[in-house]
C-alpha cells in the first residue's frame, strides 16, 4: 500500500541522513566534487525520499462529472510497472534518488543504469534501500562502462520495462526515443541545453 511504501521511503531517508558523510566521501572520490558540495548533494539526494514518503499515500484518482445522469466517472492511478532509469555522473547520488523515489512511491520497481564513472555511489545508495526494508528486486542497479549502449538498448527494447527516464545528452536522448518506439514506452528525458536568457540594453554590466 501507499502507506507501507511511505514507511520504507522514510526509513531510507533516515539512513541517507545517517550515512551522509560516507556518501559524500564516495561522491568526492569518484567524480572529484569538492567535499562541501558533495555533502550538499548527499543532503539533497536524501530529501527526495523525505518528499516522496509523504506523497506515496496520496496517489488519489479523480471523480469526474458525467454527462449522462446517474453515471459516475472516476480515474484510478496505478503503477506503470518496471522503470528503467539512466543517470549521469555529475550528480551520482541525487540523480538516482530523484528518479527512484517517485517511482517507488507510485508502486513501481526500478532498474538503474548507474554511470560508469561513479558506480560506488549508486551501489551505496542502493545498499541503504535494503537496510530500509525495501525487498530485494525492487531497486536494481546495473553498473557498466564499456557496454553502456547495449544496456540502454535492453532497457528501451525489452517489453518488461514500461517507462524509461534519462538525464544526459540530446543525442543519446534521441537514440533512446527511437529505440523505445517499438514498445511505445513512456519516456521522461532531461536533455542538454544552453539555458538561454535575454540581456536588455539597459542592463548595468
Amino acid at each position: 500500500t501507499g502507506r507501507e511504501r511511505a514507511k520504507m521511503l522514510r526509513k531510507w531517508y533516515d539512513l541517507m541522513v545517517e550515512n551522509a558523510d560516507d556518501i559524500a566521501k564516495l561522491i568526492t572520490w569518484e567524480n572529484g566534487k569538492p567535499v562541501a558540495e558533495a555533502k550538499g548533494e548527499a543532503a539533497y539526494a536524501a530529501n527526495f525520499f523525505e518528499w516522496f514518503s509523504e506523497e506515496a499515500p496520496r496517489t488519489y484518482g479523480d471523480t469526474i462529472p458525467a454527462t449522462v445522469p446517474g453515471n459516475r466517472v472516476w480515474t484510478i492511478k496505478e503503477p506503470v510497472g518496471v522503470c528503467g532509469l539512466i543517470t549521469p555522473w555529475n550528480f551520482p547520488a541525487a540523480m538516482i534518488t530523484r528518479k527512484v523515489a517517485p517511482a517507488l512511491a507510485a508502486g513501481c520497481t526500478v532498474v538503474c543504469k548507474a554511470p560508469g564513472e561513479t558506480p560506488y555511489t549508486a551501489l551505496a545508495v542502493t545498499e541503504l534501500s535494503h537496510r530500509a526494508g525495501i525487498p530485494k528486486g525492487v531497486v536494481n542497479v546495473v553498473t557498466t562502462l564499456s557496454n553502456t549502449p547495449e544496456i540502454g538498448e535492453v532497457l528501451t527494447t525489452d517489453p518488461t520495462v514500461k517507462k524509461v527516464s534519462f538525464t544526459g545528452s540530446t543525442g543519446v536522448g534521441k537514440l533512446l526515443m527511437k529505440q523505445s518506439s517499438g514498445t511505445l514506452k513512456k519516456l521522461s528525458l532531461e536533455l542538454g541545453g544552453n539555458a538561454p536568457f535575454i540581456v536588455f540594453d539597459d542592463a548595468d554590466l
